[in-house]
């Protein structure tokens, strides 16, 4: 059983490899993201705080999701031209997974057992909940989809010390 994000692989966007294991001594926020969503203009914060923090040792990771409404209906091309052209995105985008479900991807069914939601639900319940995990890969917090990037500075300011 894995005890670390570190454990995880992901699809990249660009149709690479995401290796978690290659942000091992850095903090991690993970956020499942859409391009439809009334949360969509989280992408600024997002992209504010990599600016932020990245040199300090954040790395923020949108991992988008069409489980919710069909807020996510794009290709790769599509998304990745929509959070640049936006939002100014440049940190890591994996490519379109499940977040709930039986197949919901082996990273999401680690997060949310770690940092179960309200009443200890490990459901994802919309689109932009947020993980926040230490530089060894252990989760710390899970924040809600209304939970703006901004609010979360100075949990992340904790973690990296």
């Amino acid at each position: 059983m894995s005890t670390s994000l570190h454990d995880f692989t992901l699809p990249a966007l660009d149709g690479g490899t995401l290796n978690l294991a290659d942000y091992a001594g850095r903090v991690l926020l993970v956020v499942n993201t859409a391009s439809e969503c009334g949360f969509t203009p989280q992408y600024a914060g997002l992209e504010a705080l990599w600016r932020d923090y990245r040199e300090r040792g954040l790395v923020v990771l949108g991992c988008p999701c069409d489980q919710f409404g069909h807020q996510e209906p794009g290709d790769a091309a599509r998304i990745r031209d929509f959070c640049s052209s936006r939002y100014g995105v440049s940190f890591p985008l994996s490519a379109k997974i499940l977040v709930n479900g039986a197949d919901a991807h082996p990273l999401y069914r680690f997060l949310t057992h770690a940092a179960p939601g309200l009443l200890g639900s490990e459901a994802i319940k919309w689109n932009f909940t947020k993980f926040l995990a230490d530089r060894q890969g252990r989760v710390t917090r899970r924040y809600a989809p209304t939970t703006t990037p901004a609010e979360l500075a100075r949990d992340i300011e904790a973690l990296l010390g």
